[in-house]
């Protein structure tokens, strides 16, 4: 397996500072766009992972960066973004 290319690399000075990948940057923008899509709606994980059928440990998993939101996730979200009400009508 090949390791992913730094693209940012850690702070010497700061002894808490570690090298990120292109793998977490990508993995970081998803969870950014996932917490900003469900709290611009006013809603807790708990809440939007009931109204889009998304399971809460997964959404958790998402936001939090410990997993990578899968290409189809991200589309979800941007028209959930968009249509909250028609989704939540369309999945219910």
């Amino acid at each position: 397996m090949k390791k992913s290319p730094i693209v940012l690399p850690s702070d010497p000075e700061d002894a808490e500072d570690f090298d990120v990948t292109a793998e977490a940057m990508d993995r970081g923008q998803r969870a950014r766009l996932i917490r900003k899509t469900r709290t611009g709606l006013g809603l807790s994980q708990t809440e939007f992972a009931e109204r889009f059928r998304v399971p809460v440990g997964t959404l958790r998993d998402w936001e939090q960066a410990r997993a990578t939101a899968p290409d189809f996730a991200i589309a979800y979200v941007r028209v959930i973004g968009r249509h909250p009400d028609l989704v939540a009508k369309a999945v219910a």
